[in-house]
């Protein structure tokens, strides 16, 4: 009995001893402090509960009770079966629809007789050949509006009204920027215009000698022109010269 009274007095002793130790402490921290050290342990209970909750966002798989269940994301939970193997999602690929392109839209090149939907040709001149068999600097190259006129004796009318009209491309001039825009026919159809013209290449060369002949007359009569018109002139002079001459000596 006295044993037991001894280690109940020991435990009291004890007791008092540690609560008078942490008042001890507690004396010391100032209010500061205590408020501080309160904040940090409800912070720390903040980031514990947020690690928690992410970790269980995270994981669609959870246990509850002793059932597995599998977050199905739209509000609720799917019972999982442990003895049943995850079943494979097939995949099924679909082919992509076919792209309906009607027979107006379809034309056929001109050089290689393949099918074909869109070339710069077809879009700029309205000209069946592909981008593939598309010669830039032989067949299928471009002409300006003023050698057309030149070289095929073309005009306006011949190229712009007469139907149907050509098709052209409109190009700043590489040489001056200044100058007027460029008009680019396709030489193709600058020939094929010239000879609905013309009717034949030889008429179109005869056409050709015949202004160049005309204009090589007119050259020639603007010339005795403006000879004759300076011979007066000379004369003028001379005759004024003379009669100013005879003055003087009188």
């Amino acid at each position: 009995m006295t044993s037991l009274c001894d280690h109940k007095l020991s435990e009291d002793v004890a007791s008092a001893s540690t609560t008078s130790e942490a008042a001890h402490v507690n004396e010391k921290l100032t209010i500061a402090q205590l408020a501080r050290i309160e904040r940090n342990r409800q912070k720390a209970l903040l980031l514990r509960q947020s690690r928690l909750a992410n970790q269980s966002l995270s994981d669609p798989k959870m246990k509850v009770g002793c059932k597995r269940v599998v977050d199905s994301g739209a509000g609720f939970l799917i019972e999982e079966d442990g003895n049943k193997a995850p079943k494979k999602l097939k995949i099924v690929e679909e082919a992509p629809p076919a792209l309906y392109v009607d027979d107006d839209e379809v034309s056929v090149c001109d050089e290689c007789e393949k099918v074909f939907v869109e070339s710069y040709l077809l879009t700029h001149y309205n000209y069946p050949t592909c981008d593939g068999c598309r010669d830039t600097e032989g067949k299928h190259s471009l002409i300006t509006k003023t050698e057309a006129k030149t070289s095929y004796l073309l005009s306006d009318v011949d190229l712009l009204i007469r139907e149907p009209p050509l098709k052209f491309v409109i190009r700043k001039n590489p040489r001056n920027d200044f100058w007027g825009d460029m008009k680019l026919f396709l030489r193709l159809q600058i020939e094929k215009r010239a000879l609905e013209v013309w009717e034949t290449p030889e008429k179109l060369e005869e056409e050709k000698d015949d202004r160049e002949e005309k204009r090589e007359i007119a050259k020639r009569k603007k010339y005795r022109k403006n000879m004759t018109k300076l011979r007066q002139e000379v004369n003028t002079f001379v005759c004024l010269f003379c009669v100013y001459s005879d003055d003087a000596i009188i």
